[in-house]
């Protein structure tokens, strides 16, 4: 069983974050900066997961706020848009980096696999796996009949 914390400031996010949670996980959340470094003090979490977006402050300082408490935290920090220049400076901090369209998608994953010490995806290729792929499907029934008139040509 791990403890998770999850720090979002928008209280729809954190609900849809904790619905794709897996159940014998124990997760906190908070909506800011301030009570998430508190709770950070306090407790001990084995994941951090933290929006990149946090008023004053931003998701990096709570991952460099746990790392100098010896904390055997692990770190997700997600934003909304897909940035290659904040993804390395989340990798270079210690931290996973996501966007939010990916993350609620690939959180069981991040909680039930074993993860490596570093982040070490290229953030300067597009992670495809969302993208709506095209092309027929081998269940689409309707195939297409040209017009007789292009068939006796």
């Amino acid at each position: 069983m791990y403890n998770v914390l999850v720090v979002e400031p928008d209280a729809r996010v954190a609900r849809r974050l904790r619905a794709s949670i897996p159940k014998l996980t124990h997760v906190e959340s908070q909506r800011g900066f301030g009570s998430a470094k508190q709770r950070l003090a306090s407790a001990s979490f084995d994941f951090l997961i933290t929006n990149l977006r946090l008023a004053d402050f931003n998701g990096l300082h709570l991952v460099y706020l746990g790392a100098t408490a010896s904390n055997p935290t692990r770190y997700i920090v997600y934003t909304a848009e897909r940035d290659p220049w904040l993804a390395r400076e989340v990798q270079r901090a210690g931290a996973f980096y996501e966007t939010l369209e990916c993350l609620p998608v690939t959180l069981a994953a991040y909680l039930t696999d074993t993860l490596p010490r570093a982040d070490r995806r290229d953030p300067s290729r597009i992670d495809r796996r969302v993208e709506p792929r095209g092309g027929r499907r081998c269940w689409d029934r309707h195939v297409f009949q040209p017009p007789r008139s292009l068939k006796s040509q």
